[in-house]
């Protein structure tokens, strides 16, 4: 299988963080799980490039290397408010029509809209600069609650962080679900973030609870196959019905229904990828019922048949595993 080629674009002065966020999600070979990526930075004018961390990095490739790529990550725009190079645009317009992905981390998707290819569609970016985006882009959709907007062919993310959200998306686009985990697993995070990310924007209430819900979630994500009613969550986690709901709100942007249906069809994914267990029995596994229920919820989820899924991205091994 032919790898698929991830280029960055840098434009100085450029953040290192979210160039990084996309280097160790696709750039770094990892032991014992395959590669299926290859990954590359190119600028404008090669050679030194400043970024905002205080040193210099030097960027071989110019935006020829855009000619070939797959995606194309713009990692950033730290002069959001300046004009882009044209022949930056130029470059980037050129990739997408030639049918490159096109991913934006945080402030670079003030690029893309500059370029053209957000007009009349959805997009996202930090929440503090949200309102900035709406008002100079008026024909895009902004999302400011939104962690990342992926669109197919461009995708754009909320700040820092949420860029690993949109790059491992990504992989679970690309290669499904488990190999999306097991990259997540090698960096010591989850592989997807629920809620949005004013939940991060927003100041904390003074009298808002301090305690935290990972406990009973953990729990909850190690017994799916059983009942797990939002009652049964609440006297798990000592509190009442509705005092839980209230801080799924507050910690995780969610409902405890949504949180869960989004578990199990989770973990009904990973199983449809690294088993082959019958729908019946994996409906079972993850807390679904029926294969029936299954179907239904996971084509509403994911806009396919866990038989289309299945065999899209499943390992073929011949050994169920647990």
């Amino acid at each position: 299988m032919s790898l698929h080629r991830v280029v960055a674009l840098v434009v100085p002065p450029q953040s290192t963080f979210e160039l990084a966020c996309a280097a160790e999600v696709f750039g770094l070979s990892r032991h014992g799980l395959p590669g299926r990526y290859e990954f590359g930075v190119c600028t404008q004018r090669p050679g030194s490039v400043a970024t905002l961390a205080g040193y210099d990095m030097t960027v071989g490739r110019g935006l020829d290397a855009l000619q070939t790529a797959d995606t194309v990550v713009i990692p950033g725009l730290q002069r959001h408010r300046e004009p882009a190079p044209p022949a930056v645009l130029d470059a980037v317009r050129q990739a997408h029509r030639r049918g490159a992905r096109i991913v934006a981390i945080c402030s670079g998707a003030f690029l893309l809209a500059q370029a053209g290819l957000l007009d009349g569609r959805r997009a996202t970016t930090h929440w503090r600069m949200a309102a900035e985006f709406a008002a100079r882009f008026p024909q895009v959709q902004v999302e400011a609650d939104t962690l990342y907007v992926d669109l197919g062919d461009a995708a754009t993310s909320a700040g820092t962080a949420a860029g690993i959200d949109l790059c491992l998306h990504l992989v679970r686009t690309d290669h499904g679900a488990a190999h999306a985990a097991q990259i997540a697993r090698h960096m010591v995070m989850p592989p997807h973030r629920e809620g949005g990310q004013l939940q991060y924007a927003a100041s904390p209430r003074p009298d808002a609870p301090p305690d935290s819900l990972a406990a009973v979630l953990n729990w909850a994500v190690d017994h799916l196959a059983e009942p797990l009613t939002v009652d049964r969550l609440a006297a798990r986690a000592h509190l009442s019905p509705r005092t839980l709901a209230r801080r799924f709100t507050e910690q995780l942007g969610t409902s405890p229904g949504r949180w869960l249906l989004h578990q199990r069809l989770t973990a009904a994914r990973v199983l449809l990828e690294d088993t082959d267990l019958p729908v019946e029995a994996i409906a079972a596994k993850v807390g679904l019922s029926t294969a029936t229920n299954l179907r239904r919820r996971f084509r509403a989820a994911v806009q396919t048949t866990p038989a289309a899924y299945r065999r899209t991205f499943g390992r073929g091994t011949g050994t169920p595993t647990s």
